[in-house]
């Protein structure tokens, strides 16, 4: 479900999100669509990212652009950008929201395994900020989300590669909060609590473990993939212009 606000500046910005075919990703691509903004997204999987364009374009008359590209491959990220930028314009609205959240055991762990892990789930969201940032200079400001999670704030204990990665976004965006906020530029993050994606739904979902969660939060609801987008099109818009350096938790109040 998307949120019934309008926020008029974000019509015709030009935006970027990262994993923006699936999950959570697929409902800011979905939430940015319907603002009127030039939306690109970076994806792997094609067919799924497709079939969100077409139907995208078909309820909103407005098509965003997919780029298909390997965060891992830096080389990758920085193309797709560019192309989103000729297409689009200077990106002015970066959505850092992919990851790769699968479960491992400490004893499981190789340096080849943890390596892939921050090569996708930490490293990207840097160079991708990169990437746009002369453009946010050449057009008098923009705004960065970073996509981490609450994972680490409760001390999951079995994705420790990725929980790690998670927390170093934290540092990542109060570091580049620091650095371009003088140029009026914000970076901000968003932490989700346990969002009911396919993807949780069809590899970590019990009844059971929902129900043990579900009442740990303060809103006994399922969250949602689209319960992010609220949150990230409020701090992409002028609402959130005095904004900056802080995490967002969207947790139902599990926190």
């Amino acid at each position: 479900m998307m949120p019934s606000a309008i926020f008029p500046d974000l019509k015709d910005r030009s935006v970027l999100i990262t994993g923006g075919g699936s999950g959570i990703g697929a409902a800011l691509t979905e939430g940015f669509v319907a603002q009127g903004s030039r939306v690109a997204f970076i994806d792997i999987a094609e067919a799924a990212s497709q079939a969100l364009v077409d139907s995208l374009d078909e309820q909103y008359g407005n098509r965003p652009l997919y780029l298909k590209a390997d965060l891992s491959n830096i080389e990758a990220l920085r193309n797709a950008i560019a192309q989103a930028i000729d297409n689009n314009g200077p990106i002015t609205v970066l959505v850092n929201n992919a990851a790769w959240d699968d479960r491992h055991d400490i004893d499981d762990v190789t340096v080849e395994y943890w390596d892939k892990n921050q090569s996708i789930n930490l490293r990207p969201q840097f160079f991708a900020a990169q990437a746009v940032v002369p453009g946010m200079r050449q057009s008098g400001g923009g705004s960065i989300i970073n996509f981490t999670s609450t994972s680490f704030m409760i001390n999951q204990g079995n994705l420790p590669a990725y929980t790690a990665a998670k927390a170093g976004i934290i540092g990542l965006t109060k570091g580049l909060a620091g650095r371009l906020g003088p140029e009026k530029i914000r970076v901000n993050a968003i932490a989700p609590g346990w969002v009911m994606t396919d993807r949780q739904r069809s590899h970590w979902v019990t009844e059971e473990g929902l129900r043990v969660h579900l009442n740990k939060q303060v809103l006994r609801e399922e969250i949602l993939p689209g319960d992010m987008v609220g949150p990230c099109l409020f701090l992409a818009s002028d609402a959130a212009r005095m904004l900056s350096a802080q995490t967002l938790i969207v947790d139902g109040g599990y926190l």
